[in-house]
């Protein structure tokens, strides 16, 4: 009995961390984003989320997964396009992409017609989008599903390229969704604006030229660690800087 104690607290254990993990990225996209809000926009956000916090809300649209009831917005969180074409000429996926799902939050945050609670959840999944928008294997190719089935080695630990980018070098990082945000390089009002500059459509193809950069230097089965840290994490550092300072400016104008 105390053995099976044991596995299960290890296995709650190993679960919660691997969740964790995959949140911070997000929740520092979040709190960058709250640096450049406009007062206006903090207003609107702060009566649809009754107080809550872009870095608290921003884990929301992975938390719904688990409801059925949500199921249909599973295929929003990503897109996948071959190397060879573009966003504009390959087939859309009839469930949507990530792509769609912005455009539709947007309509929905824009129009006068829709409720309260409408907006409150579309903003909640919007959040999450620009942040999953900068995060390349979210934008990646269907051959290994955006990098799942693409198989690697971090450090001594089997796992994907998916995994890596999105949890293992942040976690092997070892800051907090606080110290990265509070770590990130200074920007000029002017170098924010250049940032944030076009629309997501085009922060979509920015992502993609990352995506093609790390297929480049990524082999299947390749052991990774500290020399690809040293490669890449100022990449994964820029990506959620970028997707904070997107976020503010899209919501700015939005709802400021």
């Amino acid at each position: 009995m105390k053995y099976l104690f044991v596995l299960f607290i290890g296995f709650i254990s190993f679960n919660a961390q691997a969740y964790d993990w995959g949140q911070t990225g997000h929740r520092a996209t979040g709190e960058i984003a709250e640096q450049y809000l406009n007062k206006k926009a903090q207003k609107a956000i702060a009566d649809l989320l009754d107080g809550q916090s872009l870095a608290l809300t921003s884990t929301y649209a992975d938390e719904i997964k688990s409801d059925d009831a949500y199921r249909a917005y599973g295929p929003w969180h990503y897109v996948n396009v071959p190397f060879d074409s573009t966003y504009e000429e390959h087939p859309h996926n009839d469930r949507g992409d990530i792509i769609q799902g912005i455009d539709k939050c947007i309509e929905v945050l824009k129009s006068s017609l829709t409720s309260k609670e409408d907006k409150a959840f579309h903003l909640r999944l919007l959040v999450h989008f620009i942040g999953d928008l900068h995060q390349p294997m979210h934008v990646g190719i269907s051959e290994d599903k955006g990098g799942n089935d693409f198989q690697v080695r971090w450090f001594n630990d089997g796992t994907n390229l998916h995994s890596v980018w999105d949890t293992k070098m942040i976690e092997s990082f070892g800051m907090s969704y606080t110290e990265l945000a509070d770590n990130m390089p200074h920007l000029t009002k002017k170098e924010r604006e250049v940032m944030a500059a076009g629309t997501h459509r085009d922060w979509m193809k920015d992502s993609r030229v990352l995506v093609k950069d790390v297929y480049a230097n990524t082999e299947v089965g390749e052991k990774l660690g500290y020399r690809y840290m040293y490669d890449y994490m100022s990449t994964v550092r820029n990506q959620l800087q970028k997707g904070g300072v997107r976020l503010a400016a899209l919501l700015n104008e939005l709802l400021g």
